[in-house]
């Protein structure tokens, strides 16, 4: 059933979704959390079908939030919220709400949604792009437990994990972590299998794309190794190798759909390795709502580290939890640099100290000719037991 709804509020949104909920025969709500999207015109439509999709699993209030800020000053100074209800049909179990902000409105989206929000359900919210710079300081997500963004969808991927890294806080998650979730789970049981010292790694995969670059950062964070990374056509990540004592270990996606995992000592083997769509990112993103740590210790590593090369191997057998601490390199040219703190000679030492001759100097020659005249009158003073035997048995 589909409503729509001009010039209106969200007083009359809430009525038109009970009436909607009453006529579809959904008295009752039976959803588990509210999915706040912010997107615009052009890509609503792909983000609302990955969101119906996602919603199978995880019966949600989807709102879609539709910012149309206007381009002559009279469209910018108004303000109109239009809204579409959808309840029944492709949105499942769930709900839908389509908002269309007009004019100075699309600045004030929080307080729009706010009381659209299903009561003591969390609340999460998802930029399909244009997202905010630091999502956990923006109104809306501020209202999230949960907070979606893509750097694959930016101009600069690599720039915004920067970004995403400097502003990380409890609850932020990127799609281009969740892509790799397959990859790591395949690394993390080939290790498991093959007990042996990593010395390094290499990542291949196509250009601009993060989620090599995260997977190079949570395996530089977690096994304390260099790892470079190599440029393929693609598409997406094509190859990872791990180099240990024993050989390679190489898990190798050419086609997109299909890798294989070769092992020292063991026959290689197929694995699925597909490209997932966004509707299952999504899905998997609301399977938990706590807080990711290993994407956290992965984005805060820092991109800038892998190119440098400034990681620290840690010692074999480890548990490799913590982050390798580096000193920066100007830290370490500056540690290298400063001199030892100067000694002032003692009185003795000044006398014995020839001239220009340091005291330190001074009172290591003293000790060393010490030391050689307290051997000598040892051997002086030791009897001679061989001479007489009958003496030394007495």
């Amino acid at each position: 059933m589909n409503i729509d709804l001009t010039d209106t509020t969200s007083g009359r949104i809430n009525s038109a979704l009970v009436k909607a909920r009453r006529a579809s025969g959904i008295p009752a709500v039976g959803m588990v959390l509210t999915l706040v999207i912010v997107t615009d015109e052009g890509n609503h439509y792909d983000a609302l079908k990955a969101a119906s999709e996602a919603s199978k699993e995880h019966p949600a209030r989807t709102l879609v939030i539709i910012k149309r800020h206007g381009r002559s000053p009279r469209d910018r100074a108004m303000a109109r919220l239009d809204a579409e209800v959808r309840v029944g049909g492709d949105t499942g179990t769930g709900e839908t709400v389509l908002l269309r902000l007009h004019g100075e409105l699309a600045h004030h989206a929080h307080s729009v949604v706010l009381p659209l929000l299903l009561p003591d359900a969390p609340v999460v919210v998802w930029w399909p792009e244009d997202a905010p710079d630091n999502p956990s300081q923006d109104l809306l997500g501020q209202l999230a437990a949960r907070r979606i963004t893509d750097a694959a969808a930016t101009e600069d991927p690599v720039e915004n994990l920067g970004l995403r890294a400097d502003s990380y806080s409890p609850g932020d998650t990127d799609l281009a972590w969740t892509r790799i979730t397959p990859w790591r789970s395949v690394l993390a049981a080939a290790l498991d299998q093959r007990h042996s010292r990593i010395t390094g790694a290499t990542v291949e995969g196509e250009a601009y794309n993060p989620s090599n670059e995260l997977l190079a950062l949570w395996l530089a964070e977690r096994l304390g190794v260099p790892v470079e990374r190599k440029v393929s056509e693609g598409p997406g990540l094509t190859a990872v190798r791990l180099h240990t004592e024993d050989g390679e270990i190489c898990l190798d996606r050419a086609d997109g759909s299909l890798a294989k995992l070769a092992m020292p000592g063991q026959p290689d083997r197929h694995v699925a390795l597909h490209r997932r769509s966004t509707s299952e990112l999504i899905a998997e993103e609301l399977r938990r709502l706590d807080p990711d740590e290993a994407y956290a210790a992965a984005v805060k590593f820092g991109v800038h580290r892998l190119s440098k090369g400034l990681t620290e191997e840690r010692p074999h057998g480890g548990d490799g939890a913590g982050t390798a601490e580096t000193p920066e390199p100007a830290q370490a040219v500056e540690a290298a640099q400063a001199p030892e703190p100067a000694r002032a000679p003692g009185p003795e030492e000044a006398e014995e100290a020839p001239e220009g001759a340091g005291g330190a100097g001074a009172a290591g020659s003293r000790t060393a000719r010490g030391t050689s005249a307290k051997k000598a009158a040892g051997r002086r003073q030791a009897p001679d037991r061989s001479a007489n035997p009958k003496r030394s048995t007495k």
